[in-house]
């Protein structure tokens, strides 16, 4: 079972719910259970298991198309099949050029090209590594390349490095609803929302309900820092009809644990029942 971990809005509690869930799942299922960060952008997952051993780690590449002006004719047929208007082609100065910031890397041009003009080179898009934290099959994550914008392209090279069968994987996504959740969340057999109780909270998660109602995948929420802002987000719920996981309550303390990396220590009874309550409904979904 592949269950993605997602928020439209940022700093609501994604990656504690990500890490716990993991940690319960292994401990109180008795399931093999692996952690992705796909957090590409900013991956932290890895520093709430202060004894992690990396396995293994390997630099990702993109694939970037390089026009040769010595053979090109400049007619501007790989210009036009480009999707992504990442080619510059200027005739009269027989100047080509490809923006590597803006390409995708999708062929086209290379396609289109009647000249053998085209030829691609490789460019860091980022590294993947994989940890053993001592927790069921451990933990996998993406690192982007500074200044790349392909958070897409490595989320879907890491998804193919996770090939772990007959476990549960839990799929941390970055916050948002564009491109790089929509990949996370792709082929997810149920996906977790975590909202909070605040006015940007709730104008998040509605953006994000439609996202997955669209995508036709089916999902429930956890209220994250319960006790602060109103209760219209659970009004919103209510109205919806959509399930609720469970509701974590705002605290001071917790929160100063994970600002230290240290949520999976010193874990209150209370905390625990909250998420072996989330497993069980998880659970009756397999």
């Amino acid at each position: 079972m592949k269950i993605a971990v997602a928020s439209g809005k940022g700093g609501t509690g994604k990656t504690t719910v990500s890490v716990n869930l993991y940690y319960f799942i292994a401990k109180f299922w008795n399931q093999n259970v692996q952690l992705v960060d796909c957090d590409v952008e900013e991956p932290n997952d890895a520093f709430f298991f202060i004894n992690r051993k990396l396995e293994r780690s390997k630099s990702v590449f993109q694939m970037i198309p390089e026009i040769d002006t010595d053979k090109c004719t400049f007619c501007k047929k790989c210009a036009e099949w480009c999707e992504f208007n990442s080619i510059t082609i200027v005739p009269n100065l027989k100047f080509a050029e490809v923006n590597a910031s803006l390409c995708h890397s999708c062929g086209a041009c290379i396609a289109a090209c009647d000249f053998g003009a085209i030829r691609e080179k490789e460019i860091p898009l980022g590294v993947i590594s994989s940890f053993d934290t001592g927790i069921g099959k451990g933990m996998t994550e993406g690192r982007l390349e500074v200044g790349s914008a392909m958070q897409t392209m490595l989320i879907k090279k890491l998804k193919k490095e996770v090939t772990e069968k007959d476990c549960i994987t839990i799929l941390d996504a970055p916050p948002g609803t564009s491109c790089p959740v929509v990949e996370t969340v792709s082929e997810s057999d149920f996906v977790i929302l975590v909202s909070e109780p605040t006015p940007f909270g709730l104008h998040d998660l509605k953006i994000t309900v439609d996202l997955l109602n669209q995508l036709d995948i089916p999902f429930g929420v956890i209220i994250n820092k319960a006790g602060l802002g109103s209760d219209e987000v659970y009004s919103f719920l209510n109205e919806k009809k959509i399930e609720l996981l469970g509701v974590i309550p705002f605290r001071r303390e917790y929160a100063g644990l994970y600002s230290s990396g240290k949520i999976l220590d010193n874990i209150s009874k209370d905390t625990e029942n909250i998420y072996i309550e989330i497993i069980k409904k998880i659970k009756s979904r397999v």
